[in-house]
């Protein structure tokens, strides 16, 4: 063997561990390409599982009051409904 063969093998040698190389770390780059979905997943189940939750408040309160709830409806709110509701009660009330 000359040196000469020795030094081909070598070259040869580290071309194909250069390409071995190259090819895992495009492997792992296909790899982790895809690894927001595994992220993707979770939130969207938690995502629609909030939404069903909500809506499911909304048509209940819907059902059972027969309106949608008021944003920041207060007890203050609701006092002034009483009052106003016995205003107009008397207001429709026939006189004696």
């Amino acid at each position: 063997f000359s040196s000469g063969d020795k030094l081909s093998d070598l070259t040869c040698n580290s071309t194909t561990q250069i390409d071995r190389k190259k090819e895992k770390k495009t492997k792992q780059k296909k790899k982790m390409s895809l690894v927001w979905l595994e992220a993707a997943l979770p939130l969207g189940i938690i995502g629609g599982m909030l939404c069903i939750m909500g809506n499911s408040q909304y048509y209940i309160h819907k059902a059972y009051h027969g309106r949608p709830k008021h944003i920041g409806h207060d007890e203050w709110d609701v006092a002034m409904e009483r009052r106003d509701k016995k205003v107009v009660e008397k207001a429709t009330a026939p006189s004696s």
